[in-house]
Parts: C-alpha cells; structure tokens; sequence
C-alpha cells in the first residue's frame, strides 16, 4: 500500500481542523488537557507548510505533519480519520515514511494515554525521554 502525501492547502484547513478534534480531543482530555477552539486553531497553524494530506485511491484518509531535518525526519502529527482507523493505515504510513527516510531516525511525540503508543513501540520506536504528557520517541538510524 503506498500513500501519496500531498502538501496541505489553505483550503484544507477546514478539514484539517475537524480531523484534529475527531481524532486528538479523546486522547488530550484524558490526559488533562482541555484546549479551547482557538488553541486548537494554533496548533494546526503551528508550522502548517509541513501538513500533508495523507491519500490513497485519491480519498484523503487524514494528515502527516512532518519535516525532513538534515540529520533525522520529525513526525510532528499523524491522524487518520475515524472512518479509516482500524485498517492498519496508521502503521503503513509510518512504515512508509521510515523507508522514505533513507536510514534516518524517525522522531516523534505521542501522548502518554494514546493507543498509538504500542503500534510505536511495535514500529521499533524507543522512548528516549518524557514530559508531564508525552514520551518523546525515535528509531534508530538504519546503516546501509
């Protein structure tokens, strides 16, 4: 399964928005936080040229949130719409972007309540520290 990542539009904003409360209120309010619609507003405008919708088939199936660093790639968000968990997208796009990666070490977040955790840890990630809500993870970087 290969996914296109195709960079975010302002006209994608909308859609953007609605996927981040779908998918994140759940897991933000179990773990104490209570953002009001502007906060998430700021956090989907926080380094919004690094979105990307996520497609396949031509549907978009939720967002990538990353950038490309000289020495690692960052995940900043993943999220793949409701109506599309549960069919193994989530992993085929982390997978798609550590062969994407060329033998980089993939960095990302996640909160610490969030189911995505295990399929993290399943993907190779290591927890290499933590704040008050989220461990901080990577994979190692692959020698060719």
């Amino acid at each position: 399964m290969v996914f296109k990542f195709i960079k975010a539009a302002y006209s994608d904003r909308d859609y953007l928005l609605s996927l981040r409360k779908l998918t994140m209120v759940e897991h933000l309010e179990n773990a104490g936080l209570f953002l009001t619609d502007q906060q998430h507003v700021l956090r989907l405008n926080d380094q919004y040229d690094c979105s990307h919708l996520i497609v396949i088939n031509e549907v978009p199936i939720g967002t990538l949130k990353y950038q490309t660093h000289a020495q690692h790639v960052e995940i900043m968000q993943l999220q793949i719409h409701p109506l599309h968990q549960n069919k193994g997208y989530g992993k085929a796009v982390i997978e798609q972007v550590i062969t994407n990666a060329q033998s980089k070490p993939i960095k990302l977040t996640v909160l610490k309540n969030n189911p995505a955790l295990g399929l993290y840890k399943r993907l190779g990630f290591t927890i290499t520290g933590e704040d008050n809500y989220e461990y901080h993870m990577q994979t190692r970087a692959i020698r060719s």
